[in-house]
């Protein structure tokens, strides 16, 4: 069997596939803000991330991400300015359908599913007495491709567009007199770049 063929995924019989990823997450961000108007900004982070995956032959697998990011948060041009509202931590466990086209090294694939994002060690900031933010389900489309190094192991491009939101209850009785509510779409485009194995 020639190195080209044996380059898809489960034509030597290997079933698990990780891999290991630098990530971007860029938030393409917007907010319904109650009351006081306004957007909101949300940072990009870099961080590592793992995937696992799980052939169910050469071409259909399922892909678990696993990773989690600190974001700063603000509102933005509302009636009582910028407001600064600390930061979160996202854990967003993401399962994806992919299909795989395979016959070279060079195994693109498109993928689509589900994710889950939880909201966790927030800080509410200066002005804030407390931000809360509901867990959010949402949709995750993705593109990538798997360079094959050899029977083992390989580079990998993926680019992920997730579809999140999650609605914000803002307590500012402090500062402001009151609790406000958000609807913020989170909606990030994820940049990765890593390398794999297959077993």
């Amino acid at each position: 069997m020639s190195h080209a063929q044996s380059s898809g995924t489960d034509t030597d019989g290997s079933k698990w596939q990780f891999r290991l990823r630098g990530i971007v997450v860029t938030p393409d961000e917007s907010a319904d803000i109650e009351a006081i108007g306004g957007d909101a900004s949300i940072s990009t982070a870099v961080v590592p991330e793992l995937d696992i995956s799980y052939f169910f032959d050469e071409n259909w697998s399922l892909e678990l991400i696993l990773a989690t990011t600190k974001h700063d948060v603000e509102a933005v041009g509302t009636s009582a300015g910028d407001i600064d509202l600390g930061h979160v931590w996202l854990l967003p466990p993401t399962l994806t359908g992919q299909y795989h086209f395979t016959g070279g090294n060079l195994v693109p694939y498109l993928g689509a599913g589900l994710n889950l994002t939880l909201f966790y060690g927030v800080d509410e900031g200066p002005v804030a007495d407390n931000v809360d933010y509901d867990t959010a389900l949402g949709f995750a489309f993705q593109g990538g491709f798997d360079y094959m190094l050899n029977d083992t192991w390989f580079l990998n491009v993926d680019i992920k567009k997730m579809f999140m939101g999650t609605d914000a209850t803002i307590d500012a009785t402090t500062a402001l007199g009151a609790t406000v509510g958000a609807d913020v779409d989170i909606n990030p485009w994820i940049f990765g770049f890593g390398v794999g194995v297959k077993l």
